[in-house]
Parts: C-alpha cells; structure tokens; sequence
C-alpha cells in the first residue's frame, strides 16, 4: 500500500495519485473519477464513460464471434 500526503491545492486540498497507480488504471489527465465515503474510507473508482457509436465502430476489427449456449434439458413446456 502506497501512502500520499494532502496538499494545499488553490483553496482546496488534494492528493497527487503515483504514476504506477494511473497506468494501471488507464487513467489520465481530465479522466472522471467517482468519490464515496464508506465510514473511515475513501473510494475512488473510474467513471463509466458512454462511448459513441462512432468511436466503437473505429474500434471494430470486421470479426463477429458467436457462440452457442447450452441452455440445459428442457424442464416444463418449452417449444423446441
């Protein structure tokens, strides 16, 4: 476990999170985070970021992957 040091930051406080900390997360600058407190703890976790169309279909390599369920035994009235 990391230990980092509060800060004067303007008129607010903040924390400094280590390099390591953020490439393993995949964090950078301008990156949301969202802050609780659970009793004596903070919890800091990566923001869910809604991702345009656009930037999925840059993504997409042409591949569609399907793969078979098994559903198990039919157990009352299913149509087969």
């Amino acid at each position: 476990m990391e230990q980092v040091a509060i800060r004067s930051w303007g008129n607010s406080q903040g924390i400094r999170i280590p390099k390591e900390i953020l490439n393993r997360l995949g964090l950078k600058v301008s990156d949301i985070l969202d802050i609780a407190v659970e009793k004596d703890t903070i919890i800091m976790k990566k923001s869910f970021v809604h991702r345009s169309f656009e930037d999925r279909l840059a993504e997409y390599d042409g591949k569609i992957s399907v793969a078979d369920f098994d559903w198990g035994e039919p157990a009352g009235r299913e149509m087969l």
